[in-house]
């Protein structure tokens, strides 16, 4: 095809050539690329705008955020997992350690409170994906601090053992004298007849019959707070001071084998049978005192004797007899 351009005169009713200067023919050339340049930058800010089409940049951003989102979605249900765990830690520590340890539960309020006030996440707002990071956020926060109360309690769960250990250890639990070493059980707690006057009286302990200076043994870990012959009717006689409202007594004994202020393990030999004091032959008068009462020894034997052994204390403790003391 010919370069050469012709255009059609109406007068001499002929075509003629068209002769651009070099000046016109420099202004087309700028006036074509610039026009070029102008349609191709509008072309390519269509081709950015439009959600079509994307950038390198905008791709690997995408890629990153998808890759956060799915990361999230897997800390959410981790957090759940989380939730339903603590859930049934809270239920066992309300329902059953502070039940079993005589402890108050702790209000549901105060677990689950939340975060009143000033929003906390106003600087993750305004985001894509910012309902979800706040969602997460503050469930993480709550689960926080769910943490530490329930951290807390478990703490308060630990000291309850501690003391309930040491309450347990106080409790008096076997018997002062071992099953092999009696003569027989010659009274139990209750109404009994009096040996010396014939008249019915409480009778506040229990009676071991024992050949003389067999052991006797402290029913649980304590303290010796007497040790003497001062008081009326019981003759030499031993008072240990287990805490938490528990002192056993051990009367008419013939011989100690601690003194006043010793401290003593359960199972310790204190003294041994005798037959001093108002007494009506050789025997160990027991008793069980919890916060200033007299209460009935036998119920307190469980460490010591197995089941039948305990049901034949118990059978001959009820039994309306004479007492030795």
């Amino acid at each position: 095809m010919s370069k050469t351009k012709f255009y059609y005169d109406k007068k001499s009713l002929s075509y003629k050539e068209i002769k651009l200067s070099t000046k016109n023919r420099f202004l087309n050339f700028i006036s074509f690329v610039l026009a070029s340049f102008f349609f191709g930058l509008m072309c390519l800010f269509i081709l950015i705008s439009t959600p079509l089409v994307n950038t390198p940049t905008e791709l690997t951003q995408a890629r990153e955020l998808n890759n956060y989102k799915l990361q999230f979605d897997l800390l959410t249900k981790k957090l759940n997992q989380l939730e339903i765990v603590l859930e049934n830690i809270e239920e066992r520590d309300n329902n059953i350690y502070r039940v079993l340890f005589e402890a108050n539960p702790i209000d549901d309020d105060i677990r689950q409170a939340g975060f009143g006030g000033v929003n906390r996440y106003s600087n993750l707002e305004g985001y894509e994906n910012s309902q979800l990071v706040i969602e997460t956020t503050k469930k993480i926060d709550i689960l926080t601090k769910q943490l530490v109360i329930q951290s807390k309690s478990l703490d308060d769960i630990e000291k309850l053992v501690k003391d309930k250990e040491k309450m347990l250890a106080a409790i008096p639990s076997i018997q002062p004298i071992k099953n092999n070493d009696l003569s027989r059980i010659a009274s139990g707690f209750g109404m009994r007849t009096d040996p010396f006057d014939k008249s019915r009286k409480m009778h506040k302990g229990m009676d071991f019959s024992a050949p003389r200076n067999t052991p006797v043994y402290a029913a649980s870990n304590g303290k010796i707070i007497r040790a003497d012959s001062r008081s009326i009717g019981y003759g030499k006689h031993i008072r240990i001071d287990h805490g938490y409202g528990f002192v056993t007594l051990y009367a008419h004994l013939n011989s100690y084998n601690v003194n006043r202020g010793q401290t003593v393990k359960k199972g310790d030999i204190i003294g041994f049978v005798g037959n001093t004091g108002r007494s009506k032959g050789l025997h160990l008068h027991y008793e069980v005192i919890k916060d200033g009462k007299s209460v009935n020894p036998v119920n307190y034997f469980y460490g010591s004797l197995t089941s039948e052994e305990f049901d034949e204390v118990l059978r001959i403790s009820v039994q309306e007899n004479q007492s030795l003391d």
